[in-house]
């Protein structure tokens, strides 16, 4: 029997990494960035909780943030997610790759959809507040070759 394996995925920090958010986080077996870290630091604290795959945001104009791929693909329990930031930004099409999960950030509007057997998933941003948008992540469950998602409100 394969046991639940929690992602937690997080985007749009913007150098900013609050408490709640590690919180929340918490628990996770693996952390998605989804780009405009703003702080390399951020990084090495999310280290701390679970392994973390991130992907360079439009802000991530530093040297450091070189290192970041534009794009990423982790497989998890024979799943494929395919990271990117801007979602207009993506140049495939995911049901033909073969990927179930598209995670990616930039709008700061946590959103979840079903398009054509893919799960869309923003978490939100977990950074500072923009306009009346609410401070959230997002938890990813997969389980037996299912995937469900939540967008977890860390402070409104």
């Amino acid at each position: 029997m394969s046991r639940a394996v929690t992602i937690g995925v997080i985007s749009d920090t913007h150098g900013l990494l609050r408490q709640e958010a590690l919180e929340a986080l918490q628990g996770s077996d693996h952390l998605i960035h989804a780009g405009d870290i703003g702080d390399p630091g951020i990084l090495k604290t999310l280290t701390e909780i679970a392994p973390v795959t991130a992907v360079r945001g439009n802000v991530d104009r530093e040297h450091w943030a070189r290192r970041f791929p534009e794009t990423e693909v982790l497989e998890v329990e024979g799943a494929s997610i395919y990271i990117l930031h801007d979602l207009k930004t993506l140049e495939l099409q995911p049901e033909a790759a073969g990927f179930s999960v598209v995670i990616s950030g930039h709008t700061h509007m946590p959103k979840q959809e079903t398009r054509h057997g893919v799960l869309y998933f923003n978490p939100g941003s977990a950074g500072p507040k923009r306009f009346r948008l609410p401070i959230t992540i997002g938890k990813l469950m997969m389980k037996a070759g299912r995937i469900s998602g939540e967008i977890v409100r860390i402070r409104e």
